[in-house]
């Protein structure tokens, strides 16, 4: 069984830093694209964040030069940098991976559970 764990939330004030952690375990073939998604209260999630195989980075908007996404696929992980956090960063964080597993014979995608980041003016 494939899963996605986050660590790393929590409380910060505005203008703080937070780095997340997202480690996937479990028995597959490879993993593809990871990412970081955010929903903040009352809204839709969204694109944070994402990172290829590759290494190559895609950033929203409200995030570039504020966040820095990175892996590590020896140890299947991803993270997210955060710095110069505002209180609209305020959110929940899902890890997010492509994963090919074992018998399966298409990519699927598969999300963490979640961690609140809530950062305070």
């Amino acid at each position: 069984q494939v899963q996605l764990v986050e660590s790393g939330g929590g409380l910060v004030q505005a203008g703080g830093s937070l780095r997340l952690s997202c480690a996937a375990s479990g028995r597959f073939a490879r993993i593809n694209d990871m990412g970081w998604y955010r929903q903040p209260p009352g809204k839709q999630r969204e694109m944070v964040a994402t990172i290829t195989t590759g290494g190559e980075t895609n950033y929203a908007d409200s995030v570039k030069g504020r966040f820095t996404i990175s892996r590590d696929n020896d140890k299947k992980m991803v993270f997210l940098q955060m710095n110069s956090l505002r209180p609209e960063d305020t959110a929940v964080y899902y890890c997010n991976a492509i994963i090919r597993a074992y018998g399966i014979p298409q990519d699927q995608n598969y999300w963490g559970q979640g961690t609140q980041v809530t950062v305070s003016s």
